[in-house]
């Protein structure tokens, strides 16, 4: 069987609030919020170009679902990335961002490239990088 990731889901504090940032902020495309009235809550879903989905679901919805408990928020050890075409449009998604999202302005990276960093309303970090190599 080959390996292969189709889902990404985050646990969020807040589902709607989640969606907006993703859908208004980033622009990414979205049918908003679905499952309204399930015994797991809504849950927003994002189709990306590379065949992925990036889900997100509110904290105590997915910790009922996977019968998993809620853990206090530790320092983050996962950073996602999201390449782009070009150092410019890392530059104008780094800057059509809230500040309070801003966490590293972009800059040329040691390894090649050109990066920047946010994070989500629920702290999860985003590199926003523009990999000529990848």
């Amino acid at each position: 069987m080959q390996a292969s990731v189709s889902y990404l889901t985050l646990g969020v504090a807040d589902v709607a609030r989640a969606q907006r940032f993703y859908h208004e902020v980033l622009g990414w495309p979205s049918k908003g919020l679905v499952g309204a009235g399930s015994d797991y809550g809504e849950v927003a879903f994002f189709k990306l170009e590379n065949g992925m989905t990036l889900a997100l679901w509110q904290h105590d919805s997915l910790a009922k679902f996977t019968g998993v408990a809620l853990a206090p928020a530790a320092i983050p050890s996962l950073m996602l990335s999201h390449n782009v075409p070009s150092a410019a449009d890392v530059d104008a998604l780094y800057q059509a961002l809230p500040t309070s999202a801003q966490v590293r302005a972009p800059r040329a990276l040691p390894w090649g490239g050109y990066g920047a960093v946010f994070q989500d309303p629920d702290g999860h970090l985003w590199e926003l990088v523009h990999n000529p190599a990848a």
